[in-house]
């Protein structure tokens, strides 16, 4: 009987017969070992990489990153290229042994290792550096050039208000709020999709209080808004603004409106800021102004009783007549649900071509071209005492400011070259 063929049995055997390379053994022959044998390996496993970062740490940076050619350094050759250079020429003379073990060099390039650096000199750069490196390439691709400069005011917006170094006045006004969060998501805006042209900036005093009085139209007040806007940009003063008690009586909406320097709109509140020597403006329109149907577009409303006249008086202050264009276009008003106005409790609830037949895709605004022009100052130091309790000049002067903004609106009607361009 000739001799049975002997299949060895296990990681060494014939193939089909275990994996045929495998020297580890397989999970459950480690079940079978018990959990002390899984410790001692574990241990085993520790000491062995305790051993390769001291390999690692062995190697000469001299040996990591030398350079093939003159004045080009090799890049990326990492520790097992040392090892093979010391087992070419011999062991060092100071090193037990001729460079870092495979698994030191696992380490090396999982983040310990060397990276060529200028003249073929190497520096091991700790992961959280690397992270730092490609967060901050982030931020520049992100918000452009001035990202760092950006992050960092955030930051430290962030810092105060969590501290609570801020300020806020006793009308409620945020400075810090307005200046870092309200007109920095309204700039965007304003720039790139109104394309807003500013002229006669200059008629705005660098100092001291005046009156600034706009027409008011576009179904929402987002025209002052943006004249709000305007102003911080080009002369660094706030405007406070003066907003009818119905923006004050909507929840968040009230809150959020004094913080960004409004309030309301009656002779108190607006003789008391100006007397502060604030930029102070209002729009006399009103929710006439607002809620006119688009076929009365540009075509202004009745200016009230003159009652911002007769606080520009009390003051002393001069009055900037402001003309806004290309608010009338963001949202053509064609129709007003008045019924369900009424029934609200508010004075129109507007339709236009694309609201509300396309929900809330319709409130976003058209890309109007704006125009926004400030005329020459009309003075009120001149008037003799007494002048704000005579209704006849103070309607004069209503008149005469009501005049001037119509007057400029046609004018900038006939340079704008169209509704969108």
């Amino acid at each position: 009987m000739a001799d049975a063929d002997v299949i060895p049995i296990g990681s060494g055997g014939r193939p089909g017969r275990g994996s045929g390379r495998r020297t580890t053994p397989s999970a459950a022959a480690r079940a079978l070992a018990g959990p002390e044998a899984v410790k001692d390996r574990a241990e085993r496993a520790r000491n062995r990489t305790a051993k390769a970062r001291a390999d690692a740490e062995a190697v000469q940076p001299a040996e990591l990153g030398k350079a093939k050619r003159p004045g080009k350094a090799r890049v990326g050759k990492g520790a097992a290229g040392a090892r093979g250079q010391a087992a070419a020429h011999g062991p060092a003379d100071d090193a037990p042994g001729v460079g870092p073990s495979a698994a030191a060099a696992e380490e090396l390039a999982a983040g310990f290792g060397p990276q060529a650096g200028d003249f073929g000199q190497t520096s091991a750069v700790p992961r959280g550096l690397k992270d730092f490196a490609a967060f901050e390439k982030i931020v520049r691709e992100t918000l452009g050039a001035d990202g760092e400069r950006q992050l960092a005011e955030f930051l430290a917006f962030l810092r105060r208000r969590l501290t609570g170094e801020y300020e806020v006045d006793e009308f409620g006004f945020d400075p810090d709020l307005t200046d870092h969060v309200m007109l920095k998501f309204l700039r965007p805006l304003a720039e790139k999709w109104f394309r807003v042209e500013v002229r006669g900036i200059e008629n705005i005093p660098e100092t001291g209080s005046a009156l600034i009085v706009a027409n008011h139209s576009g179904t929402m007040p987002i025209d002052g808004l943006i004249t709000q806007l305007v102003v911080a940009d080009h002369t660094n003063r706030p405007l406070r603004t003066l907003a009818a008690d119905l923006v004050f009586k909507t929840p968040f909406v009230g809150e959020l409106s004094r913080k960004g320097g409004a309030t309301l709109a009656n002779n108190d509140d607006a003789e008391r800021l100006l007397r502060q020597g604030n930029l102070v403006g209002v729009w006399p329109e009103g929710f006439k102004g607002l809620g006119k149907p688009f076929s009365e577009r540009y075509k202004l409303q009745r200016f009230g009783r003159g009652g911002f006249v007769s606080a520009a008086m009390r003051t002393g202050v001069p009055i900037v007549p402001c003309s806004i264009v290309g608010a009338e276009e963001i949202y053509p008003l064609v129709g007003n649900m008045a019924s369900l106005a009424r029934l609200v409790g508010v004075p129109y609830i507007p339709v236009t071509p694309f609201f509300p037949l396309l929900g809330p895709l319709g409130l976003i605004p058209l890309p109007s071209k704006w125009l926004i022009e400030f005329g020459e100052p009309i003075r009120t130091d001149e008037f003799p005492d007494g002048a704000a309790d005579d209704p006849m000049l103070v309607f004069n002067v209503t008149d005469q400011v009501r005049e001037t903004i119509q007057q400029t609106l046609y004018t900038l009607l006939m340079q704008r070259r169209s509704v969108f361009f």
